[in-house]
């Protein structure tokens, strides 16, 4: 190992500046605005963090009166994953809705928009676009998050994402490298694994990441996902072959990698969370994220010392903190830069809702026509994966309330059979014309049975597919939305209408 000349406070700082931690509260802890003093340069907003852009605003307003130059990151990818419209539902569709419009000046203008209303509150680190090649359509945490499965067409899409963003000051993170699309397991939850060779891989899976680093990425993230024919031993954010090896040196990457969250089980479950974030560092990432679900003091100063403690026992090379923590820096210094060469762009706020209706696929497979009486809406609710969350409300159901009054509404889900689930929603409709809203249905058995139930008994019921629309289009009018955004759930409540 070098030894660099650097005394502990150079080294504590470093290993400050590389965490992005998350916390608790609509506003600055104390705790946080002690540590930017220290050396912490990031910090990430959940959807905990959020109650109205004029609070967020107030919020970064508050960090930044600790450190100017301070990176906020938030996870919004906008459509099914938001954080900014965590309570009300995305005012923008997401990647799938996008990929299957298949505009990329459309893709491009929907992420100027997002990132003009995050920057306007102060965020100026996106932990998006999602690159992912949807190659396996009952992927638990990808889905409607691609813009699809294909690769040119993510990688177009991909690229147009970054540069609108960024055109507006807000760093893109384009994720989750080297590709998280053909897994059957959650990295939540435990270590993915695609077994593919490296031909198929390099192929599919980096071509959106090369168009990324094309158009100016500022930062990559990396997935917890173990892709044997690059490297058997350790998962991709732990993996010196994928990170320094592929991404570094092979695809000549020089911006920020920052991990994908380090508590998920994956990472926390197998190598414990502080031996994990070590690691990452050694292996070539350069910030790490930390704080989905840990949000604590506690946590950060653990991590801190795990850090300073590795590079003075030698398992760190004290450079590649340094080198690191100067990256971090580098970004926070292009955003600051950003932020004050002038105003984000003209706001364009009806461009969501013009995208999503332009998303839209209607099929008519029996006798409809425009509606004006009230109708029962049964949404079947499936699992929620933890990025997309529980919060965030979805479907047309509020939309359909205000456009036929009268309308009712109820929820199903996967805790009945397909009969009950389909006699529940037959007693509640009490006669009226049915909305049945599913979501991925191709991959939640219960569901289709009781779409099959419901449609033997009303034909005359409009379906809704508000994920990935696998199964053949059925009902009397089927709508398929790629993705259950705010703005999607409002351009299907038209589509029926209209009939």
């Amino acid at each position: 190992m070098t030894t660099l000349a650097t005394g502990p406070d150079t080294l504590t700082r470093d290993a400050l500046a590389v965490l992005q931690p998350g916390f608790d509260g609509t506003t600055a802890p104390d705790w946080v605005r002690r540590r930017l003093g220290e050396g912490l340069a990031s910090v990430a907003l959940f959807g905990r963090n959020v109650v109205t852009e004029e609070q967020v605003t107030a919020l970064t307003g508050q960090l930044r009166a600790e450190r100017d130059d301070l990176l906020v990151a938030i996870d919004e990818e906008s459509g099914d994953v938001t954080r900014l419209d965590v309570r009300t539902g995305s005012s923008f569709p997401g990647n799938h809705a996008l990929g299957a419009v298949d505009d990329p000046d459309l893709t491009r203008a929907v992420s100027r928009e997002l990132g003009r209303r995050l920057a306007a509150c102060g965020v100026n680190f996106d932990w998006a676009p999602s690159a992912d090649v949807n190659a396996n359509a009952d992927n638990p945490v990808i889905g409607v998050r691609s813009f699809g499965a294909s690769t040119g067409l993510v990688a177009r899409h991909t690229a147009a994402w970054v540069e609108g963003l960024q055109s507006t000051g807000v760093a893109a993170c384009t994720k989750h490298f080297p590709g998280h699309g053909d897994t059957n397991v959650d990295s939540h939850h435990a270590v993915p694994r695609i077994d593919v060779d490296a031909e198929t891989l390099y192929a599919r899976e980096l071509p959106p990441f090369r168009a990324a680093i094309a158009a100016g990425t500022r930062a990559i993230m990396s997935a917890h996902i173990l892709v044997p024919a690059l490297d058997p031993d350790r998962p991709g954010t732990l993996s010196s072959r994928i990170l320094t090896d592929l991404l570094r040196d092979e695809l000549g990457y020089r911006g920020l990698i920052v991990t994908d969250g380090m508590e998920m089980r994956a990472i926390s479950g197998t190598y414990g969370l502080e031996h994990g974030v070590v690691l990452a560092i050694a292996a070539g990432a350069d910030a790490i994220c930390v704080g989905g679900g840990l949000c604590d003091e506690g946590t950060v100063l653990g991590l801190r010392d795990a850090l300073v403690a590795a590079v003075r026992s030698g398992e760190l090379p004290e450079e590649r903190l340094a080198d690191a923590a100067a990256r971090v820096r580098d970004l926070a210094r292009w955003t600051a830069e950003a932020r004050t060469a002038g105003p984000a762009t003209a706001p364009d706020p009806a461009i969501g809702l013009i995208a999503a209706r332009r998303a839209l696929r209607v099929t008519r497979t029996g006798a409809v026509a425009p509606l004006d009486t009230p109708v029962h809406v049964a949404q079947f609710e499936p699992a929620r994966n933890i990025a997309v969350g529980d919060q965030t409300p979805w479907g047309p159901a509020t939309e359909l309330r205000r456009l036929l009054p009268g309308t009712t509404t109820g929820t199903t889900t996967g805790s009945r059979t397909g009969d009950a689930a389909a006699a529940q929603v037959l007693a509640a409709a009490d006669g009226r014309r049915i909305v049945a809203v599913v979501r991925d249905e191709h991959r939640h058995p219960w569901m289709g049975a009781a779409l099959d139930t419901l449609l033997a008994a009303r034909p005359d019921t409009i379906v809704v597919e508000m994920g990935l629309p696998q199964a053949a289009p059925r009902g009397a009018l089927h709508i398929a939305t790629y993705g259950a955004a705010r703005v999607c759930g409002v351009a299907a409540a038209e589509a029926v209408v209209a009939g």
